[in-house]
């Protein structure tokens, strides 16, 4: 295969019809790592919400296992990517999100918000800031717009916006009225950046923690009342990403797709999940027959028991 032979490819198909396809190859073969990143900084976002980072903390659920929270979020949407919204393994990931969603009193608002940061925040990733090997083209972007506009219908979501630049409007329009300071979020902001930074050796982390920081926006950094980062962290931030794409151009396409939940730094299913066991289990959300859950104190949910992720017929590993 040649540098642009996925490129290609993705031009030879149709944007309004072959939406699910042009995804998977941007998010499997194109830009795995980068997406990952964007999309990761998309949820990370919505925290700033008030409406969305208090109930996150009065779950506790992102405070007091965040691991398991950063796990379920990834695998559950990489399933409805990875095996499409028929019926099937996709189909049962979708239903536990929107189990889980449904079990608390969410605005469709906030729904269209966060819906908005996974249309915007992987061309503002790859284009606005530079940090692809390539920039995302036109059709790639209407694309995925198509993808996650089908994504949010099968949520319920109403009123979704048709095109690219109306969710850049609702996303930026949204963040300008509502990013605000509150304890939840802060907490739920916390663990989370905590989390990213243990992914690396201990030796690493106080300077992965001024990196990460300098990859915050300020609308970000006002909204959880952090100290701004310095000009130093800013520009090193975006010195070594840009850097990297400038290596990652010139490495070969990648044949072999590198799923969401290949990632090493999900580690709560060793042996293996089916997206219909994993998360929360909230007072209300059914529960799957015969599956043993254990109650969080104080939050009203319920998590799977030690073993129950993975049913007795061995599932496909994580």
């Amino acid at each position: 295969m040649k540098r642009f032979d996925w490129h290609d490819e993705i031009h030879r198909l149709d944007a309004e019809r072959d939406f699910e396809r042009i995804t998977r190859i941007l998010s499997a073969h194109e830009f795995p790592w980068d997406l990952e990143q964007a999309l990761g900084l998309a949820l990370y976002r919505t925290y700033a919400v008030p409406s969305i980072g208090e109930l996150l903390g009065k779950t506790g659920e992102f405070t007091e296992r965040t691991q398991r929270r950063y796990d379920d979020t990834a695998l559950i949407l990489n399933d409805i990517l990875e095996y499409g919204f028929g019926p099937g393994r996709g189909r049962d990931a979708l239903r536990r999100m929107n189990q889980m969603h449904r079990s608390y009193d969410i605005s469709n608002d906030d729904y269209r918000y966060v819906l908005s940061t996974f249309v915007i925040m992987p061309p503002r990733w790859l284009n606005e800031w530079g940090y692809g090997w390539r920039r995302m083209t036109e059709h790639e972007i209407t694309a995925n717009t198509n993808y996650y506009r089908t994504l949010g219908r099968h949520m319920g979501i109403k009123d979704i916006p048709e095109t690219f630049a109306e969710f850049y409007e609702l996303f930026d329009d949204y963040e300008r009225a509502h990013f605000g300071y509150t304890e939840g979020g802060r907490k739920v902001s916390d663990a989370t950046l905590n989390l990213m930074v243990d992914f690396y050796p201990a030796w690493q982390r106080p300077m992965m923690r001024s990196f990460t920081m300098g990859l915050l926006d300020d609308r970000l950094i006002n909204a959880f009342d952090y100290e701004r980062p310095s000009r130093f962290w800013r520009g090193a931030a975006a010195f070594a990403l840009r850097a990297r794409a400038k290596v990652v151009r010139f490495m070969p396409p990648r044949k072999e797709p590198r799923w969401g939940r290949m990632n090493p730094n999900i580690r709560s299913y060793p042996d293996g999940y089916r997206p219909e066991r994993i998360g929360t289990f909230p007072k209300g959300c059914p529960v799957p027959h015969g599956m043993s859950t254990i109650e969080i104190p104080e939050s009203g949910s319920r998590v799977p028991a030690e073993g129950e992720a993975v049913p007795a017929e061995r599932s496909e590993t994580s």
